[in-house]
């Protein structure tokens, strides 16, 4: 039974939630890319929409009204289409979804240094140090909220809870657009309530080997001894799940994990083996990994490329420059050599990919202009780019060599990390 049928044990008395120690936030954006794409399209706001491309491509996400006909998350495009048939597909803006969640993080700073990303639109915030001067945990949840909607024009959803572990599961089922607090006098009773597939670490194996054991709910696990879980699950796991069933989750908040690599990959809808298009696709991918990294404020020192034949053998390869960069043309052409390395002769590609790792903050690192670079080169030229793509929109400023590739790209790129 899905998580999503429970809700917390019916409360008794009235006036709200007790907070009291419940210092900590998750807060997880709701259907994220989709909502953030149909800013420009109110008119497809209460429909099924998916943010994808292509028949070959997969589910970037899906608005909850194409959820509720079975579209998924990295669904391949072409069932999540038989599944919905009447549900509008919308290309990923990857631009726009780096900026929305980049301010939507410096909300959460606002209020706290203690915010731990757990991707681009989620993350868990410890609030108490924040109390004195803004309120309850559930008054600041709601403040989050409020602020999202109004200034990014999007919902978000926020448990409040005393642990990592519960807030997390409060955030999941106050979805789509709600707030829920556990009391922390209740958090056992609101646990045990879940199906043993509500806690961490149990995926679909674990949970065949916990339904042998005749163990289905949280309680079920909390009141068998802890060595038989052992004996049965080893050592980690065991444990972990017995601390869970009681609500012990000792961990805090860390602040600010660094992104490790950026990059973007293209499927395309058609196997390709014309090495000029893989070029101009690698080009492509190039310039958005760049523009993700110039807009993150970071630089990289290694690029990878990845290639995905027409029978599904993938390969990688990478290289390290000597100096850092988020320099569109310098990730482009060790991708180019990188590619062309391989020695592929009309070899039918599937899927492309680019990334840049070893990140590193742009303003600490050193920039190294090269004795054959005019004083304003390359580094200036892919900043008024930047800047011409805020002021009138992504793609409005290309490399020459792409601008005859415009009307017939297979398929937007789709980001990875």
């Amino acid at each position: 039974m899905s998580r999503r049928q429970y809700r917390p044990p019916p409360r008794v008395g009235h006036g709200p939630p007790d907070d009291t120690g419940c210092t900590i936030l998750h807060v997880d954006m709701d259907a994220f890319y989709a909502s953030a794409s149909l800013i420009a399209h109110p008119e497809l706001v209460g429909t099924p929409v998916i943010i994808g491309g292509g028949n070959r491509g997969v589910v970037l996400s899906a608005t909850y009204e194409a959820r509720a006909f079975g579209v998924t998350s990295a669904m391949p495009m072409g069932r999540a289409r038989r599944l919905c048939p009447q549900a509008t597909v919308l290309p990923p803006e990857h631009e726009l979804y780096s900026r929305i969640s980049s301010a939507v993080m410096a909300t959460f700073a606002d209020i706290t240094p203690f915010v731990e990303p757990l991707s681009s639109d989620e993350a868990f915030l410890d609030v108490a140090g924040a109390v004195r001067l803004m309120g309850s945990p559930a008054t600041i949840a709601q403040r989050i909220r409020d602020t999202v909607a109004d200034e990014q024009g999007i919902t978000c959803s926020v448990g409040v809870a005393s642990t990592k572990f519960v807030a997390k599961l409060a955030s999941g089922l106050a979805k789509p657009d709600g707030l829920l607090v556990i009391p922390a006098d209740e958090v056992v009773t609101f646990v045990q309530q879940l199906p043993v597939g509500a806690l961490w670490g149990v995926g679909d194996k674990t949970e065949e080997a916990l339904s042998r054991l005749g163990l289905r709910t949280v309680a079920d696990i909390a009141h068998t001894p802890r060595q038989t879980l052992i004996r049965a699950l080893g050592e980690a796991t065991g444990s972990h799940l017995h601390d869970l069933a009681w609500g012990r989750d000792p961990r805090s908040v860390e602040p600010v994990r660094r992104e490790r690599s950026i990059g973007n990959e293209r499927t395309f809808d058609h196997d390709v083996d014309d090495p000029d298009v893989v070029h101009r696709t690698l080009l492509a991918l190039s310039d958005k990994v760049a523009s993700r990294l110039r807009s993150a404020g970071l630089v990289g020192r290694t690029v990878s490329i990845k290639v995905r034949f027409a029978d599904f053998t993938t390969i990688s390869r990478s290289r390290s420059l000597r100096d850092a960069t988020d320099v569109s043309r310098d990730i482009a052409a060790l991708a180019r050599e990188l590619y062309d390395a391989l020695g592929l002769q009309r070899a039918r590609v599937r899927l492309v990919g680019v990334r840049v790792e070893q990140l590193s903050e742009a303003s600490s690192t050193p920039v190294q202009v090269a004795l054959d670079e005019p004083e304003h080169g390359w580094r200036d030229a892919d900043r008024a780019v930047d800047r011409a793509s805020a002021r009138f929109g992504a793609g409005s400023v290309r490399p020459a060599s792409l601008i005859s590739d415009r009307g017939r790209r297979e398929r937007p790129p789709t980001a990875g990390r």
